[in-house]
């Protein structure tokens, strides 16, 4: 989006001192300066103001400057707290494309939410400019840059929404104000922050709330804690799931995990096939395609958007080591519900090889952790699957000191053809990396 420096300043409140400069979108990360972009220095572990002057040397048109200090550089537009002016900004950014007629799409769940986030902007890219961040831009931080980030023209703009505590998706859809709103599902994930289950589904619940009378909630049937929070909704509800409007029949999964199934739905039937892999993504195609579906777009576009979408890195990424083995890279984020669907993938893989699991620890659960870790560790027990616990005991193994020693274990276990490793856990344990050891034979 673009926007003038001196409205950037009406937007914030702030005071523009220098020259008023044309900007087109913005981030708070010096290392992704695009040309003229406004570079906001956020406040926190570390103090944003320090890479003003990267970032205006890496091609930023100006910045926002935190009133108290001197600017090092201009244009600037000085304002009372960065992080507040990013969320005026991604308020003034919703005005501006809701002028212009886009259509928000929000998502929200506790599991999927950016793999529906990409499934969905491939489908209503099938009618018209979409735009979606390409990484889970889903806090305070991100929906703002999501919003700046869109084109003043896009048709639609498809934001992920996450939330620590009650309230946050309430504030996100104050910002984004969707149109079409998407709860993915309700599970055990961040319970140590939210406190039960029922507090994570109320604050799911919250993305309905300010949905239009012209509006509509989908909302996943087979989940009872989801379906409860349509209830909210003042606007057409469409449900997804085995016993939702939009449904899946005969799933079958080819060799590298890509699911075929017959998807039915009000507005016809078809055949469909995805890139996205694993059987848990099925029904984050189901979701994605009830908004398709629900913003007009023909059946067969839809299918032709779930077919080409490709996923963010690090979600069940199937790739072949040198060694031969099979590495399924699903290590950006783990909790009890997406690691046992991962577990499940694993053994689905086609031959009769060796199945390793190396897991992370899934955070934030509080007082359900220790259970949670060891319903785990028993599953992939009944599936006939080797556990290597990296840096926790809570799956009931010696923890692995690190990447390095997880490398070697996996290397001492002399890897081939026929034999598949699962890489997984949240974001703290940085597995990743070892995933890209293994792929490379380093």
């Amino acid at each position: 989006m673009r926007l003038w420096a001196s409205e950037v300043a009406v937007a914030t409140g702030g005071t523009l001192i220098g020259d008023d400069v044309l900007l087109d979108g913005a981030t708070q990360d010096s290392r992704a300066v695009t040309a003229d972009c406004l570079f906001v220095p956020l406040v926190a572990g570390r103090d944003g103001h320090d890479f003003v002057a990267d970032a205006m040397e890496a091609g930023a048109g100006a910045s926002l400057w935190q009133k108290g200090r001197d600017p090092v550089s201009q244009p600037v537009v000085l304002v009372a707290d960065t992080g507040v002016a990013l969320g005026d900004l991604g308020r003034a950014a919703r005005r501006s494309v809701g002028a212009a007629g886009s259509r928000v799409v929000g998502i929200t769940g506790s599991v999927g939410k950016t793999s529906t986030k990409d499934l969905v902007a491939a489908v209503l890219a099938r009618g018209g400019t979409t735009h979606a961040s390409t990484r889970s831009f889903n806090n305070e931080i991100g929906v703002p840059l999501t919003l700046l980030g869109s084109p003043s023209d896009a048709d639609y703009l498809v934001v992920e929404m996450g939330a620590r505590r009650e309230g946050d998706i309430t504030d996100l859809s104050a910002m984004s104000l969707p149109d079409v709103g998407v709860l993915t599902t309700v599970a055990s994930a961040h319970t140590g922050v939210f406190g039960s289950v029922e507090s994570v589904a109320r604050a799911k619940g919250e993305i309905f709330d300010r949905l239009p009378l012209d509006g509509c909630a989908v909302v996943h049937a087979d989940v009872e804690e989801a379906l409860a929070q349509a209830g909210r909704a003042r606007c057409q509800v469409v449900t997804f799931g085995d016993r939702g409007e939009v449904r899946a029949r005969s799933v079958r999964l080819d060799a590298d995990l890509r699911p075929t199934f017959q998807m039915e739905s009000p507005w016809g039937r078809s055949e469909v096939l995805l890139e996205a892999r694993g059987a848990q993504m099925v029904p984050n195609a189901l979701a994605a395609a009830a908004v398709g579906l629900v913003e007009g777009l023909a059946l067969e576009e839809v299918v032709v958007g779930l077919a080409e979408a490709r996923l963010s890195p690090w979600r069940m990424d199937v790739a072949t080591a040198r060694s031969g083995c099979t590495v399924v890279n699903d290590a950006y984020n783990a909790n009890p519900t997406s690691t046992l669907a991962a577990l499940n993938a694993l053994v689905a893989l086609p031959g009769t090889g060796r199945r390793i699991a190396v897991l992370g620890m899934m955070a934030e659960l509080g007082e359900e952790s220790s259970a949670a870790h060891t319903a785990v560790a028993r599953h992939a027990e009944s599936l006939g699957v080797e556990v290597f616990a990296v840096e926790t005991d809570l799956y009931g193994l010696v923890g692995l000191d690190g990447t390095e020693t997880a490398l070697g274990a996996l290397t001492r276990r002399s890897l081939g053809t026929g034999d598949a490793v699962l890489i997984k856990g949240s974001r703290v344990a940085g597995l990743e990396v070892l995933a890209e050891r293994l792929l490379s034979g380093e």
